[in-house]
């Protein structure tokens, strides 16, 4: 289940639904635990490959390389530059780049159309709850996990 809460934009003062996540964040070994359930590797195993995937993504989109990982998407690199663009095509130099951010587009399946028929990582049955309106439960706390105040994510 996932949950939303209202969100009055400050631009245009119109409300809409900002999705919330809840709890405290899903850790490695909870990620290494569940892979080991669904495939033939151990925990170790499992918890071993998940600890490592980061450097060999960042080992590969160092290269310049996009790494497109099955059933989940494509991770590649971009430049950031700072905001002092230059003229001409001369002037622009690595000395512009001030930092480096990871992009992820997020594997999708198409139709003969070229319609998205299903994306890897969203489940098709979401079912959507506002929060602290879920039935039985004013605080809108499911089972102790925490409140949008403990949102890794902010």
């Amino acid at each position: 289940m996932m949950f939303y809460k209202k969100n009055q934009q400050k631009i245009n003062g119109l409300w809409y639904p900002k999705s919330i996540t809840w709890g405290k964040a899903i850790t490695t070994n909870q990620v290494a635990d569940q892979l080991a359930l669904l495939s033939t590797t151990t925990r170790g195993d499992a918890y071993a490959i998940v600890k490592n995937l980061g450097n060999v993504l960042s080992l590969y989109m160092a290269q310049g390389r996009t790494v497109k990982i099955d059933g989940v998407g494509t991770f590649y690199y971009t430049a950031a530059a700072n905001k002092q663009g230059v003229k001409t095509a001369k002037e622009v130099s690595a000395s512009q780049i001030v930092g480096v951010r990871v992009r992820f587009i997020p594997e999708v399946e198409r139709d003969v159309n070229s319609k998205i028929t299903t994306r890897s990582m969203v489940d098709s049955n979401i079912c959507w709850e506002e929060w602290g309106k879920t039935s039985g439960n004013e605080s809108g706390n499911t089972g102790g996990a925490g409140d949008e105040n403990d949102n890794p994510l902010g």
